[in-house]
């Protein structure tokens, strides 16, 4: 006797109640897988772009803001600061690097930074086509950017001024593609880089006052070699305004440097933010809705088990002459047993591989528009080891949900249930 087959045509001859059960259990799977997917990913991105920077130094404003922007560039920057009282703060000797950023411009969307060669040793980026930049306008891009926008070695282009793609071109000013890096998975394959004396010759002719919060303000004459300072040795400036950058990367020597940042905070006229702290806080807070949405996804699976356990109890009422006449012919009370835990176990087999498939749907829909947004990659599909466990609940619900009227085959009177029929 083929168990399997029994049980599925009686799962096909009751499709109502078979699908409603399917349905509900996938649904609860989906939302469950999607959530560990998109944490998973989320947090990797975010842990792997933070890692080694230990303070940002900034404009005051939203700590969280100047996290967002100037690690991850997903969000406005909150203001310029001078170079010089920066460089003056980053001369403390438990402070190991200091990286600057300058901000500004951006060319289809991806955004040009201005900064030097530490910061693409601090992602692990390396140049895979061409070389690095050496002098002012020369830029390298991101294997993303490269992707996206056709930009190929000895291709110039001009930038769009702010964080808008629709925002004015300097059309006077081309930046000159040099070198193409290689993937790191981190925020530098979305960004198109050059010396920060880029930004501010870029900019000189502008008005000061006129830019937006955030986009570099007072600039400076143009000079040379700016790309490989402020880790390096002092040199002489001859700029008549004093110059700006956005922000800068800190890397403490120990941990003794955090200490620094609530110095700077009440003694100048900068802020310092610590990302560890603001990211904790902010996936705190989107903790909460993300419990709330796994609480509700485990309500959903439950009142499956339920929907499973009344569709059977049913179908054994209905059924109880066939399984009785199956009796009499020789088959046992724990094969027809087993047969209805095999319906159980099919439903929540199939609500499984269902809702995996409609997860990596999600996320793929999810990860276009992230990618559109922020051009963040979030399509990673394989298998998490947290999902193997959810795999296990959906098994046990669906066999537990079987097992209970499954038991009344037990119970059954086999020649009084065939008289009454």
């Amino acid at each position: 006797m083929n168990l399997f087959r029994i049980s599925w045509s009686n799962l096909k001859d009751k499709p109502l109640s078979s699908f409603l059960s399917g349905l509900l259990m996938t649904f609860g799977i989906t939302i469950i897988s999607l959530l560990l997917l998109l944490n998973k990913q989320l947090d990797d991105q975010f842990r792997k772009n933070i890692k080694g920077i230990d303070m940002v130094l900034g404009a005051k404003g939203s700590p969280l803001q100047l996290i967002l922007s100037s690690i991850y560039q997903i969000d406005s920057p909150v203001g310029n600061i001078s170079l010089d009282e920066a460089e003056r703060l980053t001369r403390n000797p438990m402070i190991k690097t200091a990286i600057p950023l300058s901000m500004g411009d951006n060319y289809q969307s991806f955004r040009i930074v201005g900064t030097n060669k530490k910061y693409l040793d601090h992602f692990g980026a390396t140049v895979a086509q061409g070389k690095l930049f050496q002098q002012d306008l020369e830029v390298v891009v991101g294997p993303r950017v490269a992707a996206v926008t056709g930009l190929k070695i000895g291709d110039t282009f001009s930038g769009s001024h702010g964080l808008d793609k629709d925002g004015e071109v300097h059309a006077n000013s081309k930046y000159k593609v040099v070198g193409v890096l290689n993937a790191t998975n981190t925020v530098a394959d979305q960004l198109i880089l050059t010396p920060v004396s880029s930004i501010w010759a870029i900019h000189e002719h502008h008005d000061a006052h006129a830019e937006p919060a955030g986009i570099v303000g007072k600039e400076a004459e143009h000079h040379e070699k700016h790309h490989d300072t402020l880790d390096g040795p002092e040199e002489e400036h001859h700029e008549e305004a004093p110059r700006e950058i956005t922000s800068m990367l800190i890397k403490f020597r120990n941990p003794m440097g955090m200490m620094l940042a609530r110095g700077i905070n009440s003694n100048s006229k900068l802020q310092a933010a610590l990302p560890n702290i603001e990211i904790n806080r902010l996936f705190s807070l989107l903790g909460v809705g993300v419990e709330t949405l796994r609480g509700l996804a485990i309500v959903i699976m439950l009142i499956s088990g339920i929907s499973v356990f009344v569709s059977l109890y049913n179908s054994l009422k209905e059924r109880r002459y066939e399984m009785a006449l199956m009796l009499s012919m020789g088959a046992t009370r724990a094969q027809l047993f087993g047969m209805l835990l095999l319906e159980g176990l099919v439903l929540a087999l199939i609500g499984f591989v269902l809702g995996i498939l409609l997860s990596r749907v999600g996320l793929w829909l999810f990860s276009s528009s992230v990618s559109s947004e922020y051009h963040y990659n979030l399509a990673a599909f394989g298998i998490l080891p947290e999902e193997w466990i959810l795999l296990g609940i959906a098994i046990l619900i669906g066999l537990l949900a079987a097992a209970l009227p499954a038991l009344g085959v037990y119970r059954m009177n086999i020649s009084r249930t065939l008289a009454e029929e």
